[in-house]
């Protein structure tokens, strides 16, 4: 049965919601390409208001609509036609680091907009908020949205837990799933090396092209598949075993770099295992600490000149925030 995550519901003008990053830990970039992936929504978030206005503007600037591919995408596929709007954003997650801070910016304004329009369920915002992402960079796959409209763990193409929807391209059906919160505390590091999503997808897709692509496409398949049962069964020894199967994968396609191996060496001698999260070729890197060892962990990345941030799955995907406008 699938479950009844709640509708986002009707609200006026002025409007404010709010949406978490995400974090993968097994299956980018294979889930492009049919794999399945496992993923959750960090409890780093993004807010946006929304507010009647003279002109259409994004934190203050009038030519956003230009500038802003997601903000564009956004006003032409959910509030084409609608009045002139003023929105501000404000985000702890930082930008080009692979903890989707586009996703959780999409979704946050997709369900304010959605809201301002009278209402929106979690299916359709979580495939109008992919329809806007991939729109804004041109590849992509519905993991990152759907993680972050749903909150929580959660699994694309794979897994036996209760199904929450399909999201849906003119090639493919990607089916979301319920995955079963281990209760693990997690770190997540960004390198401080932005990485763009859009160059990086394209160069795997053409690695994966190469003979021996379709050999490297089912080993990825093979190890986020075991990972997304090794955290429903809360297996620690199994999800740092494929972690570190999954990163030796991800050096192959060719999306490491050596800030990323600096971080994994750093965070060694602290962590059960870890890997690059994201697009790569920067970005960030997502850790299971020993037990007992998050602050020596922390200190470790932080000497090694990343951001660290301690982290757990958050469990609410984008939702409203009720109160005032920010002045």
């Amino acid at each position: 049965m699938t479950p009844a995550l709640p509708a986002v519901p009707p609200h006026r003008l002025p409007v404010a919601a709010r949406a978490p990053g995400k974090c993968i830990v097994f299956g980018e970039h294979a889930v492009v390409h049919g794999a399945p992936e496992l993923l959750f929504a960090l409890d780093l978030e993004t807010q946006v208001f929304l507010a009647p206005s003279a002109a259409v503007r994004l934190n203050g600037d009038a030519s956003a609509r230009e500038g802003n591919a997601y903000f564009a995408r956004a006003l032409e596929t959910i509030w084409a036609g609608g009045p002139p709007i003023d929105a501000r954003s404000v985000s702890r997650i930082p930008r080009a680091a692979g903890l989707g801070s586009s996703a959780a910016f999409v979704a946050a304004l997709a369900a304010a907009l959605g809201a301002a329009t009278g209402g929106i369920d979690r299916a359709t915002l979580a495939q109008r908020s992919f329809e806007i992402e991939r729109g804004a960079q041109g590849v992509g796959s519905p993991g990152d949205t759907a993680a972050v409209v749903a909150g929580g763990f959660l699994s694309v193409n794979g897994g036996s837990g209760e199904r929450l929807w399909s999201v849906t391209d003119a090639a493919r059906d990607w089916e979301v799933r319920r995955v079963e919160d281990p209760g693990w505390t997690w770190v997540v590091a960004h390198s401080g090396i932005p990485r763009a999503t859009g160059d990086a997808v394209r160069a795997v897709g053409a690695r994966l092209a190469r003979p021996d692509g379709p050999a490297l496409l089912e080993e990825f398949r093979s190890v986020a598949t075991d990972g997304i049962a090794a955290v429903g069964r809360a297996d620690r020894a199994a999800v740092a075993e494929l972690m570190r199967r999954n990163q030796e994968l991800l050096r192959e396609v060719g999306v490491s770099h050596p800030r990323i191996e600096a971080l994994l060496e750093a965070a060694a001698p602290a962590a059960e295992a870890a890997k690059l999260t994201g697009a790569g070729a920067g970005g960030s890197i997502v850790v299971l600490p020993s037990p007992g060892q998050e602050v020596d962990l922390v200190r470790r990345l932080a000497r090694a000149g990343a951001l660290p941030f301690v982290v757990r799955p958050q469990p609410d995907g984008a939702r409203l925030i009720e109160g005032a406008l920010p002045d």
